[in-house]
C-alpha cells in the first residue's frame, strides 16, 4: 500500500442525476454536448429574483454567455481543462466541459431586464421585476335582466300558471 492512500468520494446526486437523464432524456433546449451542470440557486429579492451559479474556475467574460431567448433566462459557458505535458494527476474531481442552465421568464420581463455579475467564483444573474408583474386590467360586470337565473324563474312561473288553467 501507498504511503499516500486515495478515498475517492463519489459526487452525492451523481446516480440521481444520471436516473433522472435516462428516464426522462436531455432537455429540447440542451445541447447535446453538455458535460456537467454548475450548482445553482435562486432566490426572491424584493420583485427581483437572484439567480446565482457556482463557476470557479472559469473565464467568464471568453467562456459565458447569459441570454434571454424564447421566453427563458439561458447560461452556457466551458470550464476548460488546463493540462500540461508534466500532467500528472492521479485523481480529476473537477469537471470540465460545456454546461447550459436555463430558467423560465415571465411574458413581461424582457433582455433589459437582466443583469449579470461574477465574482469570487460565483455568476449572479439579476432578473428584475419578476414579481412586479404585468399590469393588470380590470374587467367591468354587467346586469342582464335575461341572465340565466331569471330564465329559470320565468319557465317556472309559466308552468305554474299553465298547470292553474
Amino acid at each position: 500500500m501507498n504511503a499516500l492512500s486515495l478515498y475517492r468520494r463519489r459526487a452525492p446526486f451523481a446516480d440521481f442525476d444520471a436516473l433522472v437523464r435516462n428516464a426522462f432524456g436531455q432537455s429540447p433546449w440542451q445541447a447535446n454536448d453538455i458535460q456537467f451542470t454548475p450548482a445553482a440557486e435562486t432566490r426572491r429579492d424584493g420583485d427581483d429574483v437572484l439567480v446565482r451559479l457556482e463557476l470557479p474556475g472559469i473565464d467568464v467574460s471568453n467562456d459565458v454567455s447569459v441570454e434571454a431567448a424564447g421566453g427563458r433566462l439561458v447560461i452556457r459557458g466551458e470550464r476548460r481543462e488546463e493540462t500540461s505535458e508534466n500532467d500528472n494527476a492521479r485523481i480529476r474531481e473537477i469537471r470540465y466541459g460545456s454546461f447550459e442552465r436555463s430558467f423560465g421568464l415571465p411574458s413581461h420581463v424582457s433582455a433589459e431586464d437582466i443583469s449579470a455579475a461574477y465574482d469570487a467564483g460565483v455568476l449572479t444573474v439579476r432578473v428584475a421585476g419578476v414579481y412586479a408583474g404585468a399590469p393588470s386590467t380590470s374587467i367591468e360586470i354587467t346586469q342582464n335582466s335575461n341572465s340565466p337565473q331569471d330564465s329559470t324563474q320565468s319557465a317556472d312561473e309559466s308552468a305554474q300558471s299553465a298547470d292553474q288553467s
